[in-house]
């Protein structure tokens, strides 16, 4: 099942995808995409809804974050070998673990903005976990049961607050706009294998990043079990697994987003997402 929410920033209505491929709302039967409809026992009544009397969205609709009140969207840094290598740094010998602001969060198709003094601008197509249940001490071999779907995310990101601000990466994560997830929410039953799923991301219509979530270093499982160990997961929190190669930082030399630059991004069987970079507006 694919899930969604669309509508005017701030007024997001919910709907779903139903097996023609079309949108269709979800008005009146739950408020929200968001930690009350994410159990295994909700998605399956939402499974089971009779789709061809649903309202039929209108596919040009703006597309909103395709989870709703986000409580921690925690990210894994160098989760693949060759995004590492091209980064210079060391494949970790555990998950490199820091948080993006959920102030970062956007549509999918929404505006990136440059933040002020902002010249290192880059990209990051990242298969995203969102949590479905309370997690706290989970095994590996449970860990599944945890996941609600997954969905994409654009880890955008500036690297000159990231690295050259102290050691601390969130600020490079966290400014408005970092953080688009969508355009769909795909239920873990959807997604046979999520170690297998190509992903894509073009900037201006040259592909820099075409890799496979197969290369990953620590898989969502073991990330969701470890991450639990640390702190507790709650329904509707959203993990960032990692990027593979061909991020702007790992061009020779350096290439980074500037204003009018498009970037369209993708992974196999969760869609699709386009984005233009503007110029903060102040």
């Amino acid at each position: 099942m694919k899930l969604f929410r669309y509508g005017a920033l701030g007024q997001e209505k919910p709907g779903l995808i139903d097996d023609n491929g079309i949108m269709r709302s979800l008005v009146g039967v739950v408020k929200d995409i968001d930690s009350s409809v994410l159990s295994d026992e909700s998605l399956a009544s939402l499974h089971d809804i009779d789709t061809s009397n649903l309202p039929i969205v209108d596919a040009d609709v703006r597309l909103g974050s395709c989870v709703n009140k986000v409580g921690k969207f925690i990210c894994i840094g160098l989760n693949y070998a060759d995004h590492a290598a091209e980064s210079g740094m060391p494949i970790p010998s555990e998950p490199e673990v820091f948080s993006k602001a959920t102030s970062a969060i956007s549509g999918p198709n929404d505006d990136i903005i440059q933040p002020k003094n902002s010249d290192k601008l880059d990209w990051e197509v990242e298969l995203a976990i969102v949590i479905g249940r309370n997690a706290s001490y989970v095994s590996e071999e449970s860990a599944n049961e945890y996941i609600a779907g997954y969905c994409v995310c654009n880890d955008v990101s500036e690297r000159s607050f990231q690295l050259e601000k102290g050691s601390q990466w969130d600020k490079g994560k966290g400014c408005d706009t970092f953080g688009p997830i969508g355009p769909w929410l795909v239920t873990r039953d959807e997604v046979q294998d999520p170690q297998n799923l190509s992903m894509w991301l073009k900037v201006n219509g040259k592909t820099f990043q075409n890799g496979s979530t197969k290369t990953m270093i620590f898989k969502p499982e073991f990330i969701v079990s470890y991450l639990s160990q640390f702190m507790s997961l709650q329904p509707g929190d959203v993990i960032s697994t990692g990027t593979p190669p061909g991020v702007g930082l790992g061009q020779k030399p350096p290439l980074y987003l500037k204003p009018g630059d498009k970037i369209s991004l993708g992974i196999e069987g969760l869609g699709v997402q386009s984005q233009t970079v503007v110029s903060h507006s102040s």
